[in-house]
């Protein structure tokens, strides 16, 4: 009897023993199946969890970010030299120098200095408002962003340029090959394009590209910046910006800043009444 006792312990013993391993076996099972970051397992066995959470951590603010593109390009308010070169499908170029000064986000005036038939022209740029001047002609005419004082590829909206931020909201922002890459959407209908995809470098949010498209998805076209030249100390920026566009195949505008400094203007020169002025700024 005492043996029988025995044996029932035994087998008693085995049982809990048993029981006890398969408890730390489905504890094991549970835990290689929930990662230390909290990721899950899908079907093919790859960690799926918590992807998208790590790449917005390491993303900048969007509008933080399209702030900095802005003054990756320009000071807030600056005086410059820019040459406009148009190129069209026949390969005819004509040539365009103007004197322009900006003031905060949103004032754009300029003077064209060359050629000889354009000297004395005027344009600004307040807001949404855009005014073209010409000698003789009584009083300032109003232009809009879609037209173009100098013909080519850059209208009106690319010439007298505001920041970004003035224009557009960021309403996406994120990596690709390298670079940042932005969406931005017309914060009105008054601008020129509806959408913005603008690709920057990581650490100088300097733009590379900017395509620039209608309501429609249509492409219009691409800016190209290139060659970064330091203008000031501490300020560099691309010193020249070529478009293209897939609607006239062959033809190319190009746009040359030179000499751009930091300067404060005065606020009464955005004045339509003050046009005619222009020419006296430099």
């Amino acid at each position: 009897m005492f043996k029988t006792l025995i044996n029932k312990s035994l087998i008693l013993l085995a049982i809990a023993v048993m029981c006890n391993m398969t408890g730390l076996a489905k504890a094991e099972t549970t835990t290689e199946t929930t990662s230390s970051s909290g990721s899950t397992a899908d079907s093919t066995g790859t960690a799926t969890a918590g992807l998208a959470g790590t790449a917005d951590g390491t993303l900048p603010d969007k509008a933080e970010a399209l702030e900095k593109i802005d003054r990756s390009l320009n000071p807030e308010s600056y005086v410059s030299y820019k040459k406009i070169v148009n190129i069209d499908t026949k390969g005819i170029k004509k040539e365009f120098v103007m004197y322009v000064g900006k003031l905060g986000a949103d004032k754009v005036l300029g003077s064209f200095l060359a050629p000889k038939t354009e000297v004395g022209r005027a344009t600004l740029r307040i807001g949404d408002n855009m005014w073209l001047y010409i000698p003789n002609v009584k009083k300032p005419v109003r232009i809009t962003s879609l037209q173009s004082v100098t013909g080519g590829l850059f209208n009106n909206s690319d010439i007298m340029g505001l920041d970004y931020s003035d224009e557009y909201d960021c309403i996406d922002i994120k990596l690709a090959e390298g670079k940042y890459e932005l969406e931005l959407k017309a914060k009105t209908g008054s601008v020129a394009y509806e959408k913005l995809i603008v690709v920057a470098d990581t650490e100088t949010y300097t733009p590379e590209r900017i395509d620039c498209y209608t309501s429609s998805g249509m492409l219009v076209k691409s800016l190209h910046f290139k060659k970064i030249v330091e203008f000031e100390e501490g300020f560099k920026r691309p010193s020249v910006v070529e478009t293209d566009s897939p609607l006239f195949k062959g033809a190319k505008s190009i746009m040359i800043y030179s000499q751009m400094k930091r300067v404060q203007l005065d606020e009464s020169l955005f004045n339509i009444n003050n046009m005619a002025k222009y020419q006296e700024l430099r």
